[in-house]
């Protein structure tokens, strides 16, 4: 998962699956340590294909938060959620 923090709002995923099964990606709130309820979900995407990829969009506010792959073999990524970010709109040309 890269980045592991940015700022709350809109966002896109790319999701690449490189195991040799189907997977299903879902970010949610992330639960308290010790708790082993799910979270809330805030973007889910349905199944990939192995060795293909997915793109899905949201809206996320701030707050920590798991990204949980379907399969148990692999390990939910962290990630963290700042201040809302800037709007870019109406600002021309800017890199």
């Amino acid at each position: 998962m890269s980045p592991k923090r940015f700022g709350a709002g809109p966002i896109t995923l790319i999701i690449s699956n490189q195991s040799s099964q189907s997977q299903q990606v879902t970010l949610e709130t992330d639960s308290q340590a010790g708790d082993s309820s799910p979270g809330q979900k805030a973007i889910q995407t349905g199944p990939i294909n192995p060795r293909e990829t997915a793109s899905v969009k949201g809206e996320v506010i701030r707050g920590v938060y798991a990204l949980k792959v379907g399969g148990a073999d692999i390990r939910a990524a962290r990630v963290t959620v700042g201040r809302q970010r800037e709007s870019a709109q109406n600002d021309l040309l800017q890199p």
